[in-house]
């Protein structure tokens, strides 16, 4: 039931969006069975033989899991993005090296990777986690074991005895369950990524699969009635969880305490037989056999998400194929227990000789490591060879900059060129200084830092403001600060939009904006800037709609801006958002290097919002804002392409590339000559 819910929910399937609940319904289970083994093991022989256990989750897990990961590199190599391979290759290492759970975590955190297309390694993540757990805890109990017998020696009567011999085990499983749901619930707030896939932050639901192993002869004693009911209460909370749940769920924090105590509820209902428990359902043929299979299902049916749709040109394929790729996963699943998990982990040859499958393991991690690293060395193509004029140079030495790249617009960019610059690979590593200066705030903060660039001493002051598609023209402006000694304020803030209005983030009012906002405005008044750049993206909800419609909204709250701006006297130039691509045009590029038309899209599908756009454009007429709207430089008035000679256009599926930002600052520095001519001429 488990793994059925997380592939549901990796299809898409609408009304299981939470059917990630599954994984840690795993983790309960994974607890339980590790830590009844080992309690068995001493119970029957009084010590935990580490290397013994090690090589048998070596059996158990790598072979499998190698083969994957192989296979999935093989795809990516052929069919995923060229520009990609170089990631790809760092998350099959650490999916080999079972750290692939702390490299998401990390990479969750870079505000500009959110939109970025899932690694067909992503759910290695899990196995990460478990695997991590596998080595540790053996370790812990061994410990705690030997802490047990000193107890022991030193302990007063036998009664007292027998429970220090039992109780520090249970203790310490009560411990970690108790820090690391604690850290759970503080980290899935301001740090999803790491609260999701950090090892310290899942642990507790291992644990609590532990603690009732540990607590399994005291379960046994329960009535059966009372068992049944615990199984069916548990089956109905998981599966409860996965038909509630969803994106917008805050997770795992407290959330995850439902599939947890329903997992946990199943398991202690199993400890005592009954006619009328949840085994009526869970002991069905069909579910018994996809659990048979479940290891290999979970392992195969991602990395067929991801590259079977792209392999078979259907990139937007929708639910139905999903759900037939998950069918099929069922194959691989098969034939991988049949032929490779249970030959090795059932063979007489690594029967009972840990240091052989010890061996084993070790064998397969490193071969597997080298495969990837020699990739790496090998890389797919990503472009044509042939070269392209230099778009930066060919714009500054213009004499009409705008005419200029009119016609590079217009000639036709097919293919990447040799001359590519940055490399394909290189787009989306650029940061400007907002970026690595910390002045871009993230979506939690409400501060205003004070970022100033250009000449600070400067009689001329220009502020960017507004969100991450205010912050993609900063490479531009900062050069045009530099050469024509303006002071730049850039106050910009992830998501936050330049208008009035609170939208809609990660299912919630995003009051953070709000308040950051008001702080933004009130520092703009304060330096009394000549001319405020504002411009936001037009992607995002208003959180509260109504009745006239959001046009109206989206207006109202434009207009409210710019008379706060226009107030102290400033000069406001209403940027447009720029045209969007029809996916990531990075991915797309490094996909179809020969065949970028394939990536290109019309300038009437590439406006996210146009309603957004009148808006802007209504509300600047009643403030005597002047509006500047960007897609002439970036489209012609029939396409809109994502390679423009020698450079990317963007750099996602949303954002301007900083190569080309900076390239365009003599078109950007002629029209704001035009409009404002107080900031100075053309960039010489």
């Amino acid at each position: 039931m488990a793994v059925t819910l997380v592939v549901l929910a990796h299809a898409g399937i609408r009304h299981f969006r939470g059917g990630y609940i599954g994984v840690d319904v795993f983790f309960v289970i994974s607890g339980f069975l590790i830590t009844s083994l080992l309690r068995r093991e001493l119970a029957r022989t009084g010590r935990i033989r580490v290397a013994r256990f090690y090589g048998r989750r070596a059996l158990r897990l790598l072979p499998a899991s190698t083969l994957v990961g192989v296979v999935t590199l093989a795809g990516a190599y052929l069919f995923l993005s060229k520009a990609r391979f170089d990631a790809y290759v760092g998350d099959a290492i650490a999916s080999s090296l079972y750290a692939v759970n702390i490299r998401l975590a990390v990479t969750g955190t870079d505000y500009l990777q959110a939109t970025a297309p899932p690694s067909p390694f992503q759910h290695f993540w899990s196995l990460a986690v478990e695997e991590q757990f596998y080595v540790v805890w053996p370790l812990v109990l061994a410990c705690g074991c030997l802490l047990a017998g000193w107890l022991r020696r030193r302990g007063p009567g036998k009664a007292a005895l027998a429970i220090t011999a039992r109780g520090v085990p249970f203790l310490i499983a009560v411990v970690l369950v108790v820090v690391s749901f604690a850290l759970s619930v503080r980290t899935t707030g301001p740090s999803p990524s790491w609260a999701y896939f950090g090892s310290q932050t899942r642990a507790w639901e291992l644990g609590v699969g532990a603690l009732l192993a540990l607590s399994a002869h005291r379960l046994r004693r329960m009535p059966p009635l009372l068992a049944g009911a615990l199984s069916w209460a548990g089956l109905a909370a998981v599966v409860g969880a996965a038909l509630v749940f969803g994106d917008a769920t805050p997770f795992p924090g407290y959330a995850a305490l439902v599939p947890v105590a329903g997992a946990a509820m199943v398991l202690a209902g199993g400890c005592v037989p009954t006619r009328f428990g949840g085994e009526l359902l869970l002991r069905q043929r069909p579910l018994t056999f996809v659990g048979g299979l479940s290891y290999g299902w979970y392992l195969w049916h991602w990395p067929l998400f991801v590259i079977a749709p792209v392999a078979l040109d259907r990139p937007s394929a929708g639910a139905w194929t999903a759900l037939s790729v998950s069918a099929f996963a069922l194959l691989p699943a098969w034939l991988t227990l049949r032929f490779v998990e249970n030959p090795l982990r059932f063979g007489t040859a690594f029967h009972d000789r840990p240091r052989r499958a010890l061996g084993l393991g070790a064998g397969l991690t490193v071969g597997a490591v080298g495969l990837a690293l020699v990739a790496m060395l090998f890389p797919p193509a990503i472009d044509s060879g042939r070269p392209a004029p230099a778009l930066a140079a060919t714009l500054d030495r213009a004499p009409d900059p705008q005419a200029r790249l009119n016609q590079l617009l217009a000639e036709p960019n097919d293919t990447v060129p040799g001359n590519l610059s940055p490399r394909l690979t290189d787009v989306k590593a650029n940061r400007s200084a907002v970026y690595r200066d910390g002045c871009h705030v993230n979506l939690g903060s409400v501060a205003v830092p004070s970022c100033v660039y250009g000449d600070p001493g400067a009689a001329t002051t220009v502020v960017l403001f507004g969100d991450s598609h205010a912050a993609q023209w900063f490479p531009g402006l900062e050069r045009l600060a530099r050469e024509r000694h303006w002071r730049l304020v850039s106050l910009t803030k992830a998501s936050c939009k330049v208008a009035d209005v609170t939208i809609v983030t990660d299912g919630r009012p995003y009051t953070s904006c709000d308040v950051w906002r008001s702080k933004a405005l009130a520092r703009i008044a304060a330096l009394r800037p000549d001319l405020v750049i504002a411009s936001s993206s037009d992607a995002g909800d208003i959180a509260h709609p109504e009745a006239g419609g959001a046009e109206r909204q989206w207006s109202a709250g434009f207009e409210r801006t710019y008379r706060a701006i226009r107030a102290g006297g400033a000069e406001v130039a209403a940027l447009l958002d720029t045209p969007w691509p029809e996916s990531d045009a990075v991915d797309c590029a490094g996909t179809h290097p020969l065949d970028l038309t394939r990536c290109t899209t019309s300038p009437g599908r590439a406006a996210k919002d146009p309603a957004r756009s009148r808006a802007a454009r209504s509300a600047a007429a009643r403030t005597g804002a002047t509006v500047v709207d960007p897609a002439r430089w970036l489209c012609t008035p029939t396409v809109c392409p994502v390679v423009v000679a020698d450079t990317l256009v963007y750099r996602d599926d949303g954002h301007m590339a900083e190569a080309y930002a900076r390239a365009i600052a003599p078109v950007l520095g002629a029209e704001l000559s035009r409009r404002f001519g107080v900031l100075g001429g053309r960039v010489e």
